[in-house]
């Protein structure tokens, strides 16, 4: 089976898909909602020449299915693939703009959860599968990922991630509370890569030397199952992934939404709070309350157990199965 990826040019995606071994082409794109009148028309224009790219993708590629999984970058090709059976995969409890679009284009619709279905008008093509992971995450358990990031078998984990691009509010409020945070537990702190030097070297000149050998910040780490599956606990933002990796670790969170985009990573977020797994802080809150949030949970065994517990149910470990299974469906071909 052949596959092409299609993305953004420059997007972020495309070193991590050359570096998985999958072909890239970009297409130009830009949205359209919330910009500025000045931006508008350029916008635009670039969507229509994305468009014309996607065709000459198309004609020379001749898929037999095509997957969306959102953004404006799949707008172009949703429009010049109308004739090709479309999959799209909805991330987020709630689906964006994006993705409420390319629904009008989609086949078949898969959901990471069963409370998207109340986003979409028709239910018949609708499939709850829950969120796919990346099969190497399986290959981690907690005595490898301890050996593999050097820490402590005998004292709690703490994660601290902001995704690949880290998050300021976050960074800042562990740096504040780190002294504290490191006297009950070790720290896997991923920084991003505009926060790393900053981060390293506050903590040198403030850390007594007996509490810096548990702390390890990164700006990135491409093995995250070793975190993952390390941790005790994660402070995170409440992007997609928090509804799949989560669970498959049984990981209990501290969510901080992301306060300055649109509210699909509260509603992430509420998601699995409201499932008992992980507790929500507010991103203005982080600063005064989130040493004491970390401490009630790492410290309280009880509690931990019972978020640890309700991850796991939450857990969907053939997601991508079932995801290839439909689009396979889709191409006319036997599903897996």
């Amino acid at each position: 089976m052949q596959t092409l990826w299609v993305g953004g040019e420059g997007g972020m995606e495309e070193a991590l898909v050359k570096r998985a071994g999958i072909p890239y082409l970009s297409i130009s794109a830009a949205g359209v909602h919330g910009v500025g009148l000045h931006a508008l028309p350029k916008n635009i224009m670039k969507l229509m020449n994305g468009a014309f790219e996607s065709k000459k993708i198309l004609n020379e590629f001749k898929p037999d299915v095509l997957l969306f999984t959102g953004g404006y970058i799949a707008a172009p090709m949703a429009i010049a693939g109308r004739s090709v059976p479309t999959l799209l995969y909805v991330p987020d409890i709630e689906p964006g703009l994006a993705l409420k679009f390319l629904a009008n284009f989609a086949d078949a619709i898969t959901l990471t959860a069963d409370d998207s279905k109340k986003y979409f008008s028709s239910s018949k093509k609708l499939v709850v599968t829950g969120y796919p992971l990346r099969s190497e995450l399986s290959t981690w358990s907690r005595a490898s990922a301890l050996s593999y990031l050097h820490l402590d078998s005998t004292k709690p984990v703490l994660l601290i991630t902001g995704g690949s691009k880290g998050a300021r509010s976050i960074n800042m409020a562990v740096v504040r509370h780190l002294k504290k945070i490191l006297e009950i537990t070790q720290v896997i702190h991923i920084t991003g890569a505009t926060d790393f030097e900053t981060i390293e070297k506050t903590v040198q000149n403030s850390l007594p030397k007996e509490l810096t050998k548990h702390y390890h910040a990164l700006p990135y780490l491409h093995e995250m199952g070793a975190a993952l599956a390390a941790a005790d606990l994660v402070v995170s933002r409440a992007g997609a992934s928090t509804l799949g990796e989560y669970p498959y670790f049984e990981l209990p969170a501290i969510l901080a939404p992301y306060p300055y985009a649109w509210r699909y990573q509260k509603v992430n977020a509420d998601y699995l709070a409201k499932h008992n797994a992980a507790v929500v802080l507010q991103d203005e809150l982080l600063q005064d309350q989130l040493f004491f949030v970390i401490k009630d949970i790492l410290l309280n065994e009880n509690k931990r157990q019972t978020m640890k517990a309700a991850m796991k149910k939450l857990a969907t470990p053939h997601a991508a199965d079932l995801i290839a299974s439909r689009l396979l469906e889709l191409a006319g071909e036997r599903p897996l």
